[in-house]
């Protein structure tokens, strides 16, 4: 992340399953640019209910979920409610 990137929430510990972490490397992703996004705001590609219940979630406290595409594929970004911890993980690891 750059100086410049405005985290909207704390996120604690970034780790990733091992499904996330093959994916990102195949396709050649840094994780800090997904992390960025989903700090920033950038939900990615969920409805506009999730999109809705991230927004109270940075407000109010909650789970805060945001899903990309990588390779024709999608990982998502957990952030858990007490923000002790943000996971990278493909939905089939969830």
């Amino acid at each position: 992340m750059n100086a410049a990137t405005e985290l909207r929430f704390p996120f604690g510990d970034v780790v990733a399953t091992p499904g996330a972490d093959a994916l990102l490397r195949e396709h050649n992703i840094a994780p800090v640019r997904l992390l960025a996004r989903h700090l920033s705001g950038d939900w990615g590609q969920v409805s506009a209910d999730d999109a809705q219940a991230n927004e109270a979630a940075v407000a109010t406290g909650g789970r805060i979920l945001s899903s990309y595409a990588v390779g024709g594929q999608t990982v998502w970004l957990l952030t858990e409610g007490d923000r002790s911890a943000t996971t990278f993980l493909l939905p089939a690891e969830y």
